[in-house]
């Protein structure tokens, strides 16, 4: 698991992530000035694509259920892993 969102997950079950769609491939890029985990995703962002390919990436990382909260058409986001 990434460090970023261990750390994330240790400080409560929903955190902030802003996403890069259409990247070369899907990663943790880093974190913003603000707490916000920056997250590269090979999807675009159309029809859920991006949203879906951040919480499988998420889930695949943590072994927990994510979950976009709040920002659906928004590349910032309030994730919740459960």
């Amino acid at each position: 698991m990434h460090e970023l969102i261990a750390r994330r997950l240790a400080e409560g079950q929903a955190f902030r992530v802003k996403v890069i769609p259409k990247s070369p491939r899907t990663e943790v890029a880093g974190e913003l000035a603000d707490g916000t985990v920056k997250i590269r995703v090979a999807a675009a962002p159309e029809r859920g694509k991006a949203n879906a390919a951040l919480c499988a990436f998420l889930e695949r990382e943590t072994g927990l259920r994510a979950e976009v909260l709040s920002g659906q058409t928004s590349p910032l986001k309030l994730v919740r892993l459960s």
